[in-house]
């Protein structure tokens, strides 16, 4: 049995500011059993949902050195769909009404900590084969693990890999005060270590430690080896090449179930899309106040509103676009001039445009269930989950050759009756919107074409079981 410990500093259903929540609370649950003991550790913070607070179970408490403090940390249990959760608590640190808040705060609150759940191990009695940590706030436990910990009989033998979920945020403050912090000796704090560019690096220390990097799709893996997508860090990325990889990340089929959805107006599956989905566009059409017209190809965005996502590229067009016989809906929120931008088209083609700026997760069902097409022109996408979850709920992606969703949307090429979705290949607006306007062409003149891309789309599988099998496959590669 191979035992395995995560270490993230968020976890679905307990904590989410994004993606990386998903990937730590559902993969758990889908590695084999009979091979596998997979348990996770996260961060109990103050702002946790109260109905989870009241369900953790006391398990220990003890005091631990951060250099030249001492620091509680009590460690709590759950048991949630089969996986083993601990909490590390202490309030000093994990107070606040935000998971994240201040970097520099966040600086010592991840050191803390990183530490505290390698500390925590052999007090619960866990004595993992390989600690799993995701993006910058671990990025200290590798670095912990080879440090003083790997002088201590219990740690020897463990293997550590990190998963980066976005190379941009990489936990940077200047070297003083993270010495200060993190008690590491100053042989650190050099080139081939922690320092970059003048300071200190959580990210780039688990990068160099780790003893494999898994990244969230192939293509990204790629990518991050060139200057563009590397965000400074393209030739630690060359040189760690042989120990990285690429796995997609998957999304829960029972959470995103157009069958059994409890969100949308009108359930249906692969074989009845035809005459069921269709119910869905007309439900949304009524109550975002849009022209009720079963017919007129509808293209969803759920997004960050931010320049990652390409929404430079949408304003670019936007009026353009609007002059075509089509409905946008868009759902979400960010940068205060994309939400402003939304807005005015919003009143300025009054049943065109929908802007709904805020988030809502029935909200968000309904527009993948009830949109032909969904958008998503990203200028990067490490791995990307909302086309994941249009091609299951039967919406035909539209996006920009890049990470994830390169790897996961095949474009559609009308010879050779293949494809899931539509693909640019330049980050540029009328590129974007010559494939909008092939993808209408497709949509109203050739429907039997429309839905055989359907069909190819929703056959698609990338449960988690898919990933989780490929997780399994490195973690027997580490031994």
């Amino acid at each position: 049995m191979k035992k395995v410990a995560f270490i993230a500093s968020e976890g679905v259903p307990f904590i989410k500011t994004g993606g990386l929540a998903d990937v730590v609370g559902s993969l758990p649950k889908c590695f084999n059993k009979d091979e596998f003991d997979v348990r996770v550790i996260l961060p109990k913070y103050m702002c946790m949902k109260q109905e989870f607070k009241d369900q953790l179970q006391y398990v220990t408490h003890f005091y631990m050195d951060l250099n030249w403090r001492s620091q509680y940390v009590g460690v709590l249990q759950i048991e949630y769909d089969g996986i083993l959760f601990y909490f590390i608590d202490n309030e000093y640190y994990l107070a606040g009404p935000k998971p994240y808040g201040n970097i520099f705060e966040d600086i010592e609150k991840f050191a803390f900590f990183s530490k505290a759940a390698l500390s925590a191990l052999p007090v619960i009695g866990f004595q993992p084969d390989i600690i799993h940590c995701h993006d910058w706030q671990t990025g200290l436990v590798p670095v912990y693990l080879k440090d003083r910990f790997h002088d201590g009989e219990f740690y020897r033998n463990m293997k550590s890999v990190i998963t980066i979920h976005n190379l941009k945020f990489q936990g940077v403050w200047d070297i003083k005060t993270v010495q200060d912090v993190t008690g590491l000796p100053k042989y650190y704090f050099s080139p081939d270590k922690l320092e970059a560019y003048g300071d200190a690096n959580y990210l780039k220390g688990g990068i160099v430690y780790a003893d494999a990097i898994t990244t969230v799709s192939e293509t990204y893996a790629e990518e991050i080896k060139q200057p563009f997508y590397g965000e400074h860090l393209d030739g630690l990325m060359r040189a760690r090449a042989n120990s990285l990889r690429g796995i997609v990340n998957g999304i829960d089929y029972n959470e995103y179930n157009p069958e059994t959805d409890t969100y949308i107006a009108q359930q249906y599956n692969a074989r009845n899309f035809r005459k069921e989905k269709v119910k869905n566009k007309i439900a949304l059409q009524q109550e975002l106040g849009l022209e009720v017209d079963p017919g007129k190809m509808m293209i969803g965005m759920v997004s960050r509103l931010t320049d990652q996502k390409g929404f430079d590229l949408i304003a670019y067009i936007m009026d353009e676009l609007c002059q075509d016989n089509v409905q946008l809906v868009i759902l979400g929120t960010g940068e205060e001039r994309y939400e402003n931008m939304f807005r005015h088209y919003d009143w300025k083609y009054n049943g065109k445009v929908s802007a709904q700026i805020y988030y809502s997760e029935p909200m968000s069902h309904k527009v993948y269930a009830s949109s032909d097409a969904f958008l998503m022109p990203s200028l990067f996408e490490p791995c990307g989950l909302s086309q994941l979850m249009s091609l299951r709920y039967g919406t035909v992606p539209i996006v920009r050759e890049t990470g994830g969703l390169k790897d996961t949307v095949e474009p559609y090429n009308e010879f050779g009756n293949s494809g899931t979705g539509f693909s640019f290949t330049n980050y540029n607006a009328h590129e974007m919107l010559s494939i909008i306007r092939y993808a209408e062409n497709i949509y109203y003149n050739k429907k039997r074409e429309w839905n055989k891309i359907i069909d190819r789309g929703m056959a698609k599988d990338f449960s988690w079981n898919n990933s989780a099998k490929k997780y399994e496959e490195l973690y027997r590669w580490l031994e």
